[in-house]
């Protein structure tokens, strides 16, 4: 089983780099940044098979 992010996609379209979204929650905890991006963290991560 993979964990699928779409981390950089919010991050992209929110005009920030990583630093920017590391400065902003702290440390890179799923909460904090789904709440930097408003979404829920399922929006943010998927579990997918691998391809299996």
């Amino acid at each position: 089983m993979a964990l699928v992010t779409k981390i950089k996609e919010f991050r992209e379209k929110a005009g920030l780099t990583q630093a920017d979204l590391a400065e902003k929650v702290g440390a890179r905890l799923a909460m904090d940044i789904a709440r930097v991006f408003d979404v829920t963290v399922e929006e943010l991560f998927t579990f997918t098979d691998g391809g299996k």
